[in-house]
């Protein structure tokens, strides 16, 4: 049955209530989302067999953002984020997106690049040469390593080589990781032949290792937002729509603000990579690599005035998987990868790059109306009141109060609460 990612009123529930929505619309048991994510998805002697030195685990919020739709199909999105407002304002404009029809995407074969490095090689043409023409053997060699990925149909599909100069040469394997983000298979194959393009270069061997800028699994995503969907209580619909392209243009003009630009577009994407167990930092890293390719760097998405809409375009490139890494470990992940339920990895990172879009869209549509600081502020008043002492209703109540007085800070929290407890012990009791 296919999902509906639009879930009206969902964020008013309770935590309790929320599980229940979510698990009857994901078609799953409460006990069996409870038991994934409500401590955190990871237990501590788990945990110890996993990374070194362990004291303990570190939870964050594990949420879903809403009202996504990728290529005409709903998704649900895990995310696991600190920051306030992240979630709230992804569900927010992937509404606003949704009324043009949502996001369409595409993306590219899952192809990683493998780097083996040499040294001291004397005739950089001639060795050049000579790894192109054994490419047959050295993709046989490389796939020989990795036959169970061979049988699900990937594998080393071709190889470059390129001079760095100073006698440096670096051969490039691509390899088809299918639905895995490819690490340690792209590693693998590197070290199989190494030893070979060492003979055939004459060099000698240095590094052999994978490469994060992975511009051969690019993802594309593209959306139209009617003016009208911008639209908020102050601001005019088209309004909104030029102060959006103005910041879009502000963007590709200075790194400084592209910066910032693309930091509100991996908010949500990082996200949805955290929740579904991969590494968002490989996923950073290649990102920002990719927004300065050309000598400069720019934003990784962009926004145009097209006839009365919004339109936006991204280019990303996303190494994720649905298979291996945490997910064999952590229930918190595999919680998020059956969430989202995404056919392949490739698909999984077409609703993470959507999601990205969702979030800088958001960002810019605040910046370009009341400022980024009001919906922020008033989600990140409830931290503070909870910092300050409050819980139960008192967190609400203090939060409503301090962001109300514009004061979100944790001295005003802490006298907001002392003033409501004060008014508590003073009512008469019940019935009286």
């Amino acid at each position: 049955m296919k999902r509906n990612s639009r879930w009206p009123g969902f964020y008013k529930l309770s935590v309790a209530d929320r599980r229940k929505v979510a698990a009857e619309a994901l078609g799953m048991n409460v006990e069996e989302l409870v038991a994934a994510v409500g401590d955190g998805g990871l237990a501590c002697d788990k945990a110890d067999k996993i990374i070194e030195n362990v004291l303990g685990t570190f939870s964050l919020p594990f949420a879903v953002a809403l009202n996504v739709q990728v290529n005409g199909e709903d998704f649900i999105a895990p995310m696991v984020v600190e920051e306030p407002s992240v979630v709230a304002a992804a569900s927010n404009a992937a509404r606003m997106v949704r009324e043009g029809g949502g996001f369409s995407a595409e993306a590219d074969e899952p192809i990683m690049i493998a780097q083996v490095q040499l040294d001291d090689v004397h005739d950089l043409p001639r060795a050049c040469h000579r790894v192109r023409q054994h490419a047959s053997e050295l993709i046989a060699l490389g796939n020989s390593a990795v036959p169970g990925l061979v049988r699900r149909g990937g594998g080393v599909r071709s190889i470059e080589a390129r001079d760095l100069g100073e006698g440096m040469l670096v051969v490039h394997l691509h390899v088809d990781c299918r639905d895995a983000m490819g690490a340690n298979l792209v590693n693998t194959v590197a070290e199989a032949v190494a030893d070979r393009i060492q003979e055939l270069s004459g060099g000698r061997t240095g590094l052999r290792i994978l490469s994060n800028l992975c511009d051969r699994r690019k993802v594309r995503v593209k959306c139209r937002v009617p003016s009208r969907a911008l639209a908020s209580e102050e601001f005019d619909g088209s309004e909104v729509r030029d102060g959006i392209v103005r910041a879009s243009r502000f963007a590709e003009r200075d790194p400084y603000r592209a910066t910032t630009h693309n930091k509100g577009l991996m908010n949500g994407l990082d996200a949805v990579v955290i929740a579904t167990g991969n590494d968002w930092r490989a996923v950073e890293s290649g990102a920002h690599a990719y927004a300065a390719r050309s000598g400069k760097y720019s934003p990784l998405c962009v926004w145009r005035k097209e006839g009365e809409d919004l339109v936006g375009e991204l280019e990303i490139p996303l190494s994720l998987g649905t298979v291996g890494g945490p997910s064999r470990v952590h229930d918190g992940a595999r919680m998020g990868l059956r969430v989202v339920d995404a056919s392949s990895a490739t698909e999984l990172a077409m609703v993470a790059a959507a999601v990205g879009m969702a979030s800088n869209l958001a960002a810019l549509r605040a910046l370009a109306t009341e400022g980024i600081q009001r919906g922020h502020m008033a989600l990140h008043a409830r931290s503070v009141a909870i910092a300050a002492g409050a819980i139960g209703a008192d967190v609400e109540r203090v939060a409503h109060r301090i962001h109300g007085m514009g004061d979100v800070t944790l001295d005003a929290a802490r006298r907001a609460l002392s003033e409501i407890g004060k008014l508590s012990n003073s009512a008469p009791p019940p019935g009286e």
